[in-house]
């Protein structure tokens, strides 16, 4: 079991939290989700994990598409029971009316009339017609954007699904404000910030000599948003070629965990200077936290989607390092004006910026450790926010 698994007794009522853990079963998705669940227990609610889509699946086994879900059902049996809430959460086989875990169909639909809430997070769940029965549905967009500008250009179906819930979260935590592109239209997006259980992260400082590193896919095919004669791009690459010169020289080693990159980008990563491993190598939960407690620090820039508007979106990986007390140097997207930077935490916007910050996280590290860990704690911290979250799904007013 992980630490601040033994939970008090539920008495704040029953919420249901949908996502991707057992569909897609890679290390940064799977703790977003344990995370949520994680802190609504020990907030004191009944927290019950639900996958009830018809989409296909990727194998727990070697991640290609399957509609056999034996691998992925235990692989998500193992993390509920590692968090405590072995008999909190169901699975329904895709096209079926099978159901996995503590409940079955049947009494799969009478949690939903029974629970206070369902969060669907990232968007994962589609809506399907016996989740007519849900009281409260709140969506937890992780990705700010896309959905905004769907909304402002008048895509009916978007505007449908929206309007079927009862709260909207984002992490797009400018959204709304003056220097923000992003267009707001029609509904209220409250603010929210990626949770993390500080405590599991927690351990020994890294190796001296340990690299600075990320892990992410480095091209995506789809996904970018047109906005009154300007794209916003969602590959991640197109921003980390701005920045791919900053491992030259810098004080400390760079190294990216890394998918989807074509041979010639990864042989130029490699001559300027980057280290290279592939994801798939931390793609286990379990992996995948060591690797970053493994770490020196993160380095990292974000897609153009989120920075050129200046969404202030932040990452869920990222508040994974500083949990560890490890500190984050990341590209601005105006979350900066939200969350201290400076120490423990950077925001860069040039090369010569991102150098700088790489400089003073080596001059000083015990000292960009420790205000790593602090802000983790202060700002990120999964009772925190999640408590900010359930005072507005809990409050009179919709």
């Amino acid at each position: 079991m992980l630490p601040g698994t033994h939970h008090p007794q539920p008495c704040r009522g029953r919420v249901v939290v949908w996502g991707l853990l057992a569909a897609y079963p890679f290390g940064g998705m799977a703790w977003q989700v344990l995370h949520y669940l994680a802190g609504l227990r020990r907030l004191g609610f009944d927290a019950w994990y639900v996958e009830d889509s018809d989409r296909y699946l990727l194998s727990a086994d070697d991640f290609s598409r399957t509609r056999d879900c034996d691998a992925n059902v235990e692989f998500l049996a193992r993390h509920m029971e590692a968090i405590g809430l072995g008999q909190r959460w169901v699975f329904r086989q895709p096209h079926s009316r099978t159901a996995y875990g503590a409940l079955d169909f049947a009494g799969l639909r009478q949690l939903y009339a029974d629970a206070e809430a369902v969060f669907n997070l990232c968007g994962a769940q589609e809506l399907l017609p016996w989740h007519d029965a849900v009281r409260c549905l709140v969506y937890v967009q992780t990705d700010p954007v896309h959905d905004q500008v769907r909304v402002a250009s008048g895509d009916q179906e978007k505007i449908a699904e929206l309007d079927r819930y009862r709260h909207l979260f984002t992490y797009g935590e400018n959204l709304g404000e003056p220097d923000c592109l992003v267009p707001i239209e029609r509904y209220r997006w409250h603010k929210t910030r990626p949770p993390v259980c500080v405590d599991w992260w927690e351990g020994p400082p890294p190796a001296d000599d340990a690299p600075l590193t990320s892990v992410l896919k480095w091209q995506h095919e789809a996904k970018d948003v047109h906005w009154r004669g300007t794209t916003w791009h969602w590959s991640k690459h197109l921003e980390f070629q701005r920045f791919i010169s900053v491992a030259e020289d810098a004080a400390m080693p760079l190294e990216l965990a890394i998918s989807a990159v074509p041979a010639g980008d990864l042989e130029e990563l490699h001559a300027r200077g980057w280290r290279t491993r592939p994801s798939s190598s931390v793609a286990d939960p379990a992996a995948y936290r060591e690797y970053i407690r493994g770490s020196r620090g993160e380095f990292t820039a974000a897609k153009e989607q989120y920075v050129a508007p200046r969404s202030g979106w932040f990452s869920d990986r990222s508040v994974c390092y500083l949990a560890s007390g490890r500190p984050v140097i990341t590209q601005e997207t105006a979350f900066s004006k939200y969350v201290p930077v400076g120490e423990g935490l950077f925001a860069f916007e040039t090369v010569e910026g991102a150098r700088a910050a790489i400089d003073a996280v080596g001059a000083d590290y015990v000292r960009h450790s420790s205000r790593a860990g602090e802000i983790a704690r202060a700002y990120f911290g999964a009772e925190r926010v999640l408590a900010d979250m359930m005072s507005v799904v809990e409050s009179v007013a919709v």
